[in-house]
């Protein structure tokens, strides 16, 4: 189809809108618009381009992740080989390495030395031609590394294509690292999961590139800030490392915000020890910092020597690990019921800071350390996360080390703790009655999609708890007026406002009150499978986990997870409450199949944000054709849907060939119905 004039030149302007944009905010961190106007420009770029595909460029916005996984990865020869630095521990190593720089390059006056932070990261080379990013490869030996070039494009912070004036080839070197905020939230996922947690930030990082799904790499949280070149053709270098940098940036580049040129050893020393004071305080990790001697002129007198140049040195922070003993480990409930194995450790000081605990994450990890209460053991600090176990001294361990158990009750409800074959999390089955899930359960249950009680938020949810006002969700039909009126920003016609809306909720049907009760793994559909099969609650109490299974898109770990909730007598309490207070649906004769649609037959999985509509939306518009929404993947999903920022469940789709829709494709699927 022949693109019209107007439609290309829109296309082109946006593109440039898009990566003015991406430039602001990853690279300057000082975005010009919020976050809906850029999703507005991007969805209109990504209207154009499946009207039009012969407006799909590679340098295109819309082209992040866009490559299929691969089979392997290539190998890629460095033009420029990409060298290791050498490394200084102490005052004295610094001192004689400018002692070095100085004496071969004959000059009594102080250095002029570029200093930056020295990431904890992948290090990776970029090239681009002709301003076009086309490869990308890992330093693998310095001299081969691997093709990466599909997952480096998931990186909003890298450039697809550089600003005007780069030069006709230009390679790039940088570190990929993961930020601390984003590994921790994507430990804390993989937790809750029940999947396998990285160890640090740069096994992190190093994994999420060594993917060959890029769908898998676009979830993980990476960032790169740039800190030299290799091979470089049409472009003639300026006089200083910093001049190179700055025309980098300029170009689009990402580079570090804490880099700076210093003079003589006695700024080197000066810039790490600011550097080191601030350390926790950064944004990501680092384990010393970098000099290099800023003119080019010096650089290319000292030259290299063996596998390092001679005019750059890093200087590496203390060690983050030290030995202690173990004295107990306690088990921590999170707000999802999720049982944390945390060792006391004997107190003992890491990188100036006193640690008495360190997280052990789940019981297969604290299997697999083979922690025992009475051992010696290696403790790790990184940055600002929680202290971490990294091994047992096994051969100091003394004879009446104690072998850790999972708790058979939570250690705050007194509930049973189920850990379901093949997992790694243990969790508490008291969903409703748990002080710690406490909070989580009630906004859960007061959600539009469950009981559907306007304004009841996670700030009234907070004093309710906090002020112990609301130990159940049962306890939320007994408020008084006066009561919530009393309440901070409660004002009596808010109050009014929130006993009208319970009142109004108490009318609901048997699916969103099973959605309600917040059951693990049971969303909508798996609450309305199990609504439409057994007909009343009554039986699904009665019913046994064979028998729940019976219900269809149910299997075995569902089952049981719905078996152990209604066996919990406390939860079974707050279900009897709910009742009493008046919370009912009306008699319904079950449907004896679902509507009938031109998607019937199909199941679908959404993962991630989709920009054209909201989940639920998404849902409903299955729905409303015939299909089927489930909440995990299996064999016998038919699609999955991948919106912005996906889960676990891309992966898992790749890992069982079940087909994938970008959220093009998927409006392509509901318009062709």
């Amino acid at each position: 189809m022949r693109v019209p004039a107007e439609i290309d030149a829109r296309a082109r302007d946006l593109r440039a809108e898009i990566e003015h944009h991406n430039y602001r905010y990853y690279v300057l961190d000082d975005p010009e618009v919020a976050d809906a106007e850029y999703d507005r420009l991007l969805r209109e770029l990504q209207v154009l381009e499946q009207q039009y595909p012969d407006l799909v460029t590679p340098d295109s916005p819309t082209q992040r992740v866009g490559a299929a996984p691969v089979a392997e990865f290539g190998e890629v020869r460095h033009d420029v080989p990409m060298l290791s630095l050498d490394n200084a521990f102490t005052v004295e190593d610094l001192t004689a390495f400018d002692a070095r720089v100085r004496d071969r390059l004959e000059s009594p006056a102080d250095v002029e030395y570029y200093a930056e932070p020295k990431l904890d990261g992948l290090a990776i080379n970029l090239r681009y031609v002709d301003g076009l990013l086309v490869q990308a490869a890992t330093r693998g030996d310095g001299s081969t590394g691997e093709d990466v070039t599909h997952n480096v494009r998931t990186i909003h912070a890298i450039p697809l294509r550089l600003a005007a004036g780069a030069p006709p080839v230009l390679d790039v070197r940088g570190e990929v690292f993961m930020p601390s905020k984003g590994f921790k939230a994507m430990n804390a996922r993989a937790l809750e999961r029940g999947e396998k947690v990285f160890a640090n930030p740069r096994n992190a990082a190093a994994g999420s590139l060594r993917q060959l799904d890029p769908r898998i790499t676009a979830s993980r949280p990476l960032d790169m800030f740039c800190y030299g070149w290799g091979a470089i053709e049409g472009w003639t270098l300026p006089e200083r490392h910093s001049d190179v940098i700055a025309q980098l940036r300029e170009w689009g580049l990402k580079v570090s915000p804490e880099a700076r040129v210093v003079s003589g050893v006695e700024g080197c020393f000066k810039y790490y020890t600011e550097i080191g004071a601030r350390r926790a305080a950064l944004p990501y990790e680092i384990d010393g910092v970098v000099y290099k001697v800023n003119p080019l002129r010096a650089q290319r007198e000292l030259g290299f020597v063996s596998r390092a140049p001679r005019w750059a040195v890093a200087h590496k922070f203390p060690a983050h690990e030290e030995t202690t003993i173990v004295r107990d480990v306690e088990f921590q409930v999170g707000r999802t019921g999720a049982l944390t194995p945390v060792a006391r450790l004997e107190p003992v000081v890491v990188s100036g800071v006193t640690v008495s605990n360190a997280t052990l994450h789940n019981m297969d990890e604290l299997e697999r350390k083979d922690v025992r209460i009475g051992d010696r053991v290696i403790v790790r600090r990184a940055g600002d996360v929680i202290p971490e176990i990294v091994k047992v001294i096994v051969e100091r361990r003394p004879d009446d080390a104690k072998v850790v158990r999972l708790p058979v009750h939570c250690p705050v409800c007194g509930s049973d703790v189920e850990r379901v074959e093949g997992e790694a999390v243990a969790r508490c089955t008291g969903g409703l009655v748990c002080a710690a899930q406490r909070k989580e359960s009630l906004l859960h249950f007061a959600s539009r999609r469950a009981m559907d009680i306007e304004g009841l938020g996670s700030k009234l949810v907070d004093q309710l708890v906090d002020q112990a006002l609301v130990q159940s969700p049962a306890d939320l039909y007994s408020l008084q007026l006066l009561q919530l009126a009393g309440l901070d920003r409660m004002a009596e016609k808010s109050a009014q406002n929130v006993i009208d809306a319970l009142e109004r909720s108490k009318s609901t049907t048997l699916a969103r009150f099973l959605f309600a009760l917040g059951i693990r793994d049971v969303g909508e559909a798996t609450a309305a499978a199990l609504a439409l099969h057994f007909g009343s609650l009554e039986r699904i109490l009665a019913a046994s986990p064979d028998e729940i299974q019976q219900v269809p898109d149910v299997g075995p770990v569902v089952a049981a997870h719905v078996h152990a909730f209604f066996s919990e007598p406390r939860n079974r309490e707050v279900v009897s409450a709910l009742l009493s207070r008046g919370v009912q649906w009306p008699e319904q004769a079950p449907k004896s199949a679902p509507t009938e649609g031109p998607l019937t037959g199909k199941t679908f999985v959404i993962t991630g944000t989709l920009s054209a509509m909201s989940r639920d939306d998404a849902r409903d518009r299955i729905v409303a054709l015939g299909g089927k929404v489930a909440g995990s993947v299996s064999r016998k999903t038919s699609f999955v849907v991948v919106g912005a920022d996906p889960g676990s469940k891309a992966q898992k789709a790749a890992e069982l060939g079940v087909p994938v829709l970008d959220e093009d494709a998927f409006l392509g699927v509901l318009a062709a119905h």
